[in-house]
């Protein structure tokens, strides 16, 4: 026995009494070109070259999906981020606000200068924001920022499913879908994002 016996899908000995024990193979591990390939349930078994062609045009419109999925959460985030940075926030009674402070005295690393626009000059302190600040809870924020990640994580999941079937036209189409997506809005999209 070298080791590698009972691992082609045959027939193996168990250890129910020594029966002979059918193992089919249920994931094929080398590409094929088979066109009735079943996508996602059995149900969704490709019987005509016309059905698997538009089994090929669906996996190809879902890739392009995702992308613009994708672009879309970036879109989304930069204007919650501009959203967040143009939010005015209210002093409590009794607290002196920002701009008192900054006008008795100058936090470190703050610098006081002279601003001008359109002939007007006024005394301002630069004052560097931090970069790494994280922003607050949001009940009109954070759940559809959830449900956009969901609803990404579930394309990219079916996607992957579908390059998992091992076939050939599946897998060139999600590949074909990625490019036309990522060429009409990869731009959009953040470095980090696949």
């Amino acid at each position: 026995m070298n080791g590698m016996d009972g691992m082609d899908g045959g027939s193996s000995s168990g250890s129910s009494g020594g029966h002979d024990n059918p193992m089919p193979m249920l994931m094929s591990m080398v590409f094929q070109t088979n066109p009735s390939t079943p996508l996602y349930t059995s149900s969704w078994t490709p019987q005509s070259p016309g059905a698997y062609a538009g089994t090929c045009l669906f996996l190809i419109f879902l890739a392009i999906t995702a992308r613009l999925l994708l672009a879309a959460r970036t879109l989304q985030e930069a204007r919650w981020l501009d959203e967040a940075l143009q939010r005015r926030y209210v002093v409590a009674q009794g607290q002196t606000s920002l701009s008192e402070m900054m006008a008795h005295e100058v936090p470190a690393g703050a610098m006081k200068m002279a601003l001008s626009a359109n002939g007007v000059e006024e005394a301002v302190v630069v004052v560097a924001g931090r970069g790494c600040e994280v922003r607050p809870w949001r009940v009109s924020v954070d759940p559809l920022r959830a449900v956009m990640d969901t609803v990404i994580v579930g394309v990219g999941y079916l996607l992957m499913l579908a390059v998992m079937t091992m076939n050939v036209g599946y897998f060139l189409s999600v590949l074909a879908g990625v490019f036309v997506g990522s060429l009409a809005v990869g731009r959009y999209s953040s470095v980090g994002e696949h």
